[in-house]
């Protein structure tokens, strides 16, 4: 307990006191938002804001954590270096667009097609990597089979050992592209994207510790509740990286709430979208995400049904503009008003997403 306070607590100091050192360093390299002209015109006078402000609380996370880990005497576990090498690894690929935006002078970076390929190879490798380091109970962090609130008899390994390596490899690719992108889509009004990530990646705080206390590993596990336990590999520590990411991001989000002083980024977006995959992979609740992050969902899904209207239609829109928070800005909306809404709806998801996992338990 005393190690997941630590980590959010250093991750939480880093941030808030540290992000107007970056704001004045970013400024004099010229790291400046550029606004999509296409966009609402009440976005253009945020044109020059610093952007990639992703990097602070990525450093604030890894600060957390490490600190905490030195300070418990406890080293680091397989599990949490996975969801950090996942956040790092696509804070990375968002770095790379971040930095051609500001190169470039426009709010183009990589190509479409480019960002996602970035995208699979650090999911890709994280799956495999994911089969690797077995516990002494033989548990890896994750595993073939495919999760709701724990392992569904869905194992890819049905189709052989070739096969179904493959197949998992690319499932792990779509659950982390989407959700890395629903979180980049996601990101389009001060603190919507930053609050909203508080909320989705804080269930892992609660579900870890959970888990923790209900692992089949637990010595002090009540033996009544043995057939429902959970084997998950360093729960414990999946519950300390998720505070620590939420911590930086509660500092970070005190100077991105409206009007922002700084924007996450695709650095800071993509990174997010990763670690909250990973996290929902390696505590085995995959399916549950549709849930916890379900307004990422409703986000991207507003985007994909606009623009399949629109080819249908040959022209016609169902939104006034896609993602769906821009809609409601045109409707007349004001921007906190949509971001605090948002948040509720997302609140309400994560807790239905968490209730159902709790649950589960109930009922097992």
């Amino acid at each position: 307990m005393r190690a997941l306070l630590t980590a959010g607590a250093l991750s939480l100091a880093f941030t808030l006191f540290l992000t107007p050192v970056f704001i004045r360093v970013f400024v004099r390299l010229g790291w400046g938002q550029f606004i999509r002209d296409d966009g609402p015109q009440s976005h253009h006078v945020k044109r020059g804001t610093p952007t990639m402000g992703g990097i602070i609380f990525i450093l604030g996370t890894l600060f957390g954590y490490f600190g905490a880990t030195l300070l418990s005497g406890e080293g680091a576990t397989a599990s949490a270096l996975l969801v950090l090498f996942m956040m790092v690894g696509l804070g990375v690929v968002g770095f790379i667009d971040d930095f051609l935006k500001t190169r470039k002078k426009q709010s183009l970076g990589l190509g479409g097609w480019a960002k996602v390929a970035g995208q699979v190879v650090v999911a890709g490798t994280f799956a495999l990597l994911a089969l690797q380091f077995p516990n002494a109970q033989g548990t890896t962090p994750a595993d073939t089979k495919i999760s709701f609130i724990r392992d569904l008899p869905l194992d890819f390994m049905v189709f052989g050992t070739i096969a179904g390596t493959i197949l998992y490899v690319i499932w792990i690719c779509l659950i982390s592209t989407a959700a890395s992108n629903g979180v980049n889509v996601t990101d389009g009004l001060d603190g919507l994207a930053g609050g909203a990530s508080i909320l989705a990646i804080g269930s892992f705080v609660v579900i870890g510790f959970w888990q923790f206390n209900q692992a089949c590993a637990n010595p002090n596990l009540n033996q009544a509740d043995a057939y429902r336990c959970y084997e998950v590999r360093d729960p414990l520590d999946l519950a300390i990286v998720a505070t620590a990411i939420v911590g930086g991001l509660i500092g970070f989000l005190w100077w991105n709430t409206n009007p922002a002083k700084i924007y996450m980024g695709d650095t800071g977006s993509l990174a997010l979208g990763g670690a909250l995959a990973a996290l929902a992979i390696v505590s085995r609740t995959e399916l549950l995400l549709v849930l916890i992050g379900g307004l990422f969902v409703i986000e991207t899904g507003s985007v994909i049904v606009q623009r399949a209207y629109f080819k249908l239609t040959h022209g016609k829109r169902i939104f006034l503009m896609s993602p769906i928070h821009h809609h409601f800005e045109l409707k007349g909306w004001a921007e906190v008003t949509i971001v605090v809404r948002f948040w509720i709806i997302g609140g309400l998801l994560v807790a239905a997403g968490v209730g159902s996992f709790y649950l589960e338990w109930l009922q097992s």
